[in-house]
């Protein structure tokens, strides 16, 4: 089936999205990923401790307050990882970090390589850093793994490989076959690696997934993370990044990371007084959140069998699920005709670039009574 180009069929849902507000027509968001916003109980006074004293005191560090450094080491420690607080690095964003390794790993025409499918960020930052981004394919056979062979012809001006660890969509960890295989790669071609796993704790249906893959690199590698997701509070901005691989390697990379970092100081220092804390409270959301993924999904597997003509993709981890729907429509005509007739909103797969249609892909993040009732009236329709 033929597709728009995906820049008009976004806007052509954003539009149908915008008439609906400016109407004051409600509709049920089951695209929804901000944990802020789907009725998850957040403990009393979590926001208390950005009145720390010690906010008042302004002794900026490039890569951030010894004290925060070691609270993010400790959240490696919670997964089973010994991490020095001195090979991380803070940023106020996974974004604002993807800005800085590609200033530290890539001059202006230099690529780097990304998954598809993924969420759609990537492109975006690496132009405004005047990086070309260039797929590579996740294959799915059964399960989601890194299709390795066709890295081989990327251009000689490639200086890094991308992945999610989980997926977002696809919810897919990287094996250790695909771990291996990248770091062989970049071994052998000089490529740094970027893992990002801002969804790492939350494994689904996956035994011991292999996580801060930075920390147990042979190659020179970094592993992004936040608040954003691990404690479900995005407003607070606080990201960070362990950088792994050789010593040398590593060393000159934090020294060149500490002068690009420096040159922004974008982490509050209220946010890093308060990391510990921050960190320590937000466990009771992140179960809150595991706890409401884990229903979420179990209700469409119940649900999935009455609809045989589509199917559910598996999920090891993250926020999102994968759904497999008749393609007699474009996925734009049925994301169009869900949100007109139902008042549900879901995403389309060529939101994320699949490589085919048709899919739709739900956030598992809404209220279990709500996703229950608006996940099937969305299987009545579309399928």
């Amino acid at each position: 089936m033929g597709r728009v180009p995906p820049h008009r069929e976004v806007n052509a849902i954003a539009r149908a999205v915008e008439q609906l507000r400016a109407a004051g027509v409600p509709y049920i968001d089951l695209s929804e990923s901000n944990p802020t916003r789907v009725g998850l109980p957040y403990p009393p006074g979590i926001l208390d401790a950005l009145a720390d004293p010690r906010a008042l005191v302004y002794e900026p560090h490039p890569l951030g307050l010894r004290s925060a450094r070691a609270a993010v080491a400790g959240e490696f420690e919670r997964r089973g990882t010994a991490v020095d607080p001195e090979h991380l690095l803070l940023s106020a964003s996974t974004s604002e970090a993807y800005s800085w390794l590609f200033k530290l790993l890539c001059d202006p025409g230099d690529a780097v390589l990304v998954p598809q499918p993924s969420y759609p960020l990537f492109e975006y930052l690496g132009a405004l850093e005047g990086v070309r981004t260039i797929s590579y394919p996740l294959a799915y056979h059964g399960r989601w793994e890194i299709d390795i062979h066709g890295m081989g012809d990327a251009p000689e001006s490639t200086r890094a490989v991308l992945a999610v660890s989980p997926n977002n969509p696809t919810g897919s960890f990287l094996s250790a076959r695909d771990i291996d295989a990248l770091t062989s790669i970049c071994r052998a071609r000089g490529w740094a690696l970027i893992i990002d796993e801002v969804f790492a704790d939350y494994p689904i249906d996956v035994d011991r997934p292999i996580t801060d893959i930075a920390a147990r690199a042979g190659v020179l590698a970094f592993t992004l993370g936040g608040a954003s997701k691990s404690i479900g509070l995005p407003q607070v901005k606080l990201g960070w990044t362990l950088v792994g691989g050789p010593a040398p390697q590593r060393e000159a990379a934090l020294r060149a990371l500490e002068v690009i970092a420096d040159t922004f100081l974008s982490v509050s220092t209220p946010v890093q007084a308060a990391a510990a804390r921050l960190l320590r409270d937000g466990t009771a959301v992140r179960t809150a959140i595991h706890q409401r993924v884990r229903t979420n999904l179990s209700t469409a597997k119940r649900l999935m069998p009455q609809f045989p003509a589509g199917n559910l993709l598996p999920v090891e981890g993250g926020w999102s699920l994968l759904v497999r729907v008749p393609a007699v429509r474009s996925e734009e005509q049925i994301v169009l005709d869900l949100l007109e007739r139902e008042r549900i909103l879901v995403h389309p797969g060529f939101f994320f670039d699949m490589p085919h249609e048709a899919f739709v892909v739900v956030s598992l993040l809404p209220d279990s009574d709500v996703f229950a009732d608006a996940f099937a009236r969305m299987l009545h329709h579309v399928i």
